[in-house]
């Protein structure tokens, strides 16, 4: 079965309409990197295809005190914007500028594991997400957002719309180690923000990837943090913690038994960036 047909939606109103008329049967794609591969292999094939890049979605903007980013907006448009550095540090960090000039913030989202460094951030970052459909809007943590492997709580009808992140209060550090320097798949990424007041944590998110189903925040190293020096001790004793709640899977990058290893080692560099 190949593709009948292929919408370019000139509105986020046009692109919920559509979707609600076509239901599961459309597939939604924005930059076509996580959609196109598959399609040219024969993995998928899409009755419909509606593309988002014209529906309104690529925007950057600063609103009292958060970063809103439409979904289609470009990874190469993040790496252009200083407003937030750990947010242009992970897109900086995902494939050469021929993904980045394609990939989106919203289509990242769902790439899965060991893809998905730019939401690994975002995770770590609190970022919420505006969910629209035909029947209304609402907003949803992505911290609640990933439900298991290649699963979220969006609805059938549902298209993520715009991200909004707050702009840090504290230290951010983000670090991604792969086989090779540059435009590789993550062994594992650590994306941390500490609020610090002296060396005291006074709050902690700390977020992981490709050591799990879908970006995870290492929640008990948290509270290891939250109130704690952020001392040497403290530092090793929330890496170890890092690694022991992670889920680490065996694929051809690395082992599981690697990954959990290098989740200490990164968290512990993380924190010791921060903590300088």
């Amino acid at each position: 079965m190949t593709t009948r047909e292929y919408f370019l939606p000139r509105s986020l109103d046009e692109a919920v309409g559509l979707l609600a008329e076509h239901g599961p049967s459309l597939l939604v794609m924005s930059g076509g990197t996580l959609a196109m591969p598959l399609i040219n292999e024969g993995v998928s094939m899409p009755e419909m295809v509606m593309g988002l890049r014209r529906a309104g979605l690529s925007y950057l903007e600063r609103v009292n005190g958060s970063l809103i980013v439409g979904a289609a907006t470009t990874l190469s448009q993040v790496v252009g914007f200083e407003a937030i550095p750990v947010l242009q540090e992970a897109a900086y960090n995902i494939g050469g500028w021929a993904i980045r000039n394609m990939g989106t913030v919203g289509g990242n989202l769902f790439a899965p594991p060991p893809g998905g460094d730019f939401a690994v951030a975002l995770l770590a970052l609190d970022a919420q997400l505006k969910l629209v459909s035909a029947r209304g809007e609402r907003t949803l943590p992505l911290a609640e957002f990933y439900t298991g492997f290649m699963t979220t709580a969006l609805e059938p009808d549902e298209l993520v719309a715009e991200i909004r992140v707050p702009v840090p209060a504290g230290r951010t550090a983000y670090l991604k180690y792969g086989r090779r320097h540059t435009n590789t798949p993550a062994v594992v990424t650590v994306a941390a923000h500490l609020v610090l007041n002296g060396k005291k944590v006074e709050d902690a998110r700390l977020a992981l990837n490709a050591v799990g189903p879908h970006p995870i925040r290492a929640t008990q190293a948290e509270a290891l943090l939250t109130g704690s020096t952020l001392d040497e001790e403290t530092i090793a004793a929330a890496a170890a913690a890092a690694a022991e709640e992670c889920e680490p899977f065996t694929d051809p990058i690395a082992s599981a038994w690697y990954r959990r290893r290098m989740v200490n080692v990164f968290v512990r560099r993380a924190l010791s960036q921060i903590a300088q």
